[in-house]
Formats: C-alpha cells, structure tokens, sequence
C-alpha cells in the first residue's frame, strides 16, 4: 500500500502558489533589464556580483557554484563567457591544485557599475513597491528559514563544499 502525502493547506497552497507566480514574473524582467544594460545573463550578474562583494574580487569556482545553487559545469562555462569578455580572469588555486580561482576584472567591476542602477529600480520597482520595510523584512526572514531548511539537505549544485 502506498501512503498518500498529506495534502498543503489551503493557507499553504496560496504561499506555494504566490511565491511560484512571483518568480515567475520577476526573473524574466531582471533577465531582460540585465541583458540591456550588459549583456549578461541572470548567471553571469550572480557570478559578478559575487566576485565583487568577494575580498580582493576573487573567489573558488566550486565556491561561486555553490552560492548560485548552479552545476560546476554550468557555471564554468558562463566563466569562460565572461573570461572571453575580459570580465574576470580564472587561474590555478595557489593553495589547491584542483581548485581554480575566479577574479572580477577592472572591466568587469565597470559592468557591474553600468548594471547595478538599472537592476536596483527593477528590482524596487517590481518586488518591494507594494511592501513596507516590515513587510520586506518579514519576507526576508522567512526565505531566509526556508534557503537554511533546503540547504540542510541540499542537491550537489546548491552544497556548499567545506574549507580546508
């Protein structure tokens, strides 16, 4: 006999339902006003603005892929598309022969700037404009609960690796 789930509540069921739909219009209209201001990708943004906040502007690749809840491969493929731009640079791990080191360039740290004004008001402008500062702080915490519960038991793209 198979055992049949639990059905969401109804109360869960509009969350689910909410949070998909809002993912759904939100991602294509950052997509589109991150192609138009720099031709890069929702990957590419993350792996660039990562690098940015980053010290010094570098960070292991497997580290990168992990944050962005991206495959390694996925992820090495849109680094190369950024190396080709001369956006970041990648290079050996002194540290670890296997690890490879991702580093913004000073063009790409200018593509960020160029983007950032443009991203920052899409993003207020379709996500927090109808939320008060409680609201978006609530939303915070709660996402926040739910990205510590997923990461607990996380597929191997979203794992975050241990340090040596």
């Amino acid at each position: 006999m198979t055992d049949t789930p639990a059905a969401l509540t109804p109360t869960q069921l509009t969350a689910y339902l909410a949070f998909t739909e809002v993912s759904s219009l939100l991602r294509p209209a950052v997509e589109t006003q991150l192609r138009a201001a720099g031709d890069l990708s929702y990957i590419q943004f993350q792996l660039l603005a990562r690098l940015g906040d980053a010290p010094e502007g570098r960070q292991r690749m497997t580290d990168l892929a992990d944050g962005v809840v991206y495959s390694r491969s996925g992820l090495t493929y849109q680094a190369q598309l950024l190396e080709q731009r001369g956006l970041i640079t990648r290079s050996p791990s002194p540290d670890d022969e296997r690890s490879t080191i991702a580093e913004i360039t000073a063009a790409g740290h200018d593509v960020l700037r160029a983007v950032f004004p443009g991203h920052i008001a899409t993003v207020r402008g379709l996500l927090f404009a109808p939320l008060t500062d409680q609201d978006a702080s609530e939303l915070a915490r709660i996402l926040g609960r739910v990205s510590e519960h997923l990461r607990a038991a996380p597929p191997r793209s979203a794992s975050r690796r241990r340090g040596k």
